[in-house]
């Protein structure tokens, strides 16, 4: 058991440090994300859509599907709906907002909160390790109080340096925790941002695209 405990605090250490990586690539990496799926500012998704509008006005569908897929456009959430949309565009309004809610959903937002999870997992597991190496320390050290007992002395100052050094590791987990929460949470705004975007500019495009199929 006392090998067990000694091998704990490495570990811990260890394991701390690779959940503080992957919780920081996990920020960095929906970051990068959600900016490619949204325009950069609203003027540049009202640009897209006047040519959106510009083409179904002259009923060109397929023009529309090519603006939809060009390097500009081909990675943002908008243009992959209306492309899904297009290609539907025989079922009728109602069951087309329905298809892309679901494709939204299944397609777009699902590997972005898949990856947000794990945000939270490590927001919530990195103070859980702190406390398991500071629970490691604490046993080590009234394992050496008993043992000094024993022997006929005890230095307060090592044993003051022990307890300091087992609770080290919850000061870390929270260290770790506090500003991944922090962070967690500016990228669900991010992707709240992100999402209502994309409603928006769908609901002007499949306003646009009724006009055109019905004139």
């Amino acid at each position: 058991m006392h090998t067990i405990l000694v091998w704990s605090g490495p570990v811990i250490y260890i394991s701390m440090a690779l959940a503080a990586l992957y919780g920081v690539f996990c920020v960095i990496l929906l970051w990068r994300k959600v900016g490619q799926k949204r325009f950069g500012n609203p003027a540049a998704a009202g640009e897209f859509l006047d040519e959106v509008r510009g083409c179904l006005e002259e009923k060109d569908f397929d023009g529309v599907a090519e603006l939809c897929d060009s390097p500009a456009y081909w990675a943002k959430a908008t243009p992959q709906m209306i492309l899904v949309a297009i290609a539907h565009k025989e079922r009728g309004l109602a069951k087309l907002q329905q298809l892309l809610g679901e494709k939204f959903e299944r397609d777009i937002l699902a590997d972005i909160q898949y990856r947000h999870s794990w945000i939270g997992t490590i927001s919530k597991t990195a103070p859980m390790l702190g406390l398991l190496g500071t629970v490691s320390g604490m046993i080590l050290a009234f394992e050496k109080i008993a043992t000094a007992s024993a022997e006929g002395g005890l230095d307060p100052g090592s044993l003051a340096q022990e307890i300091s050094f087992a609770l080290f590791t919850t000061a870390i987990g929270l260290v770790i925790a506090i500003p991944l929460t922090l962070l967690g949470a500016w990228v669900q705004v991010q992707i709240s941002k992100m999402t209502d975007a994309v409603q928006d500019h769908l609901g002007e495009f499949l306003h646009d695209l009724e006009k055109a199929m019905t004139s």
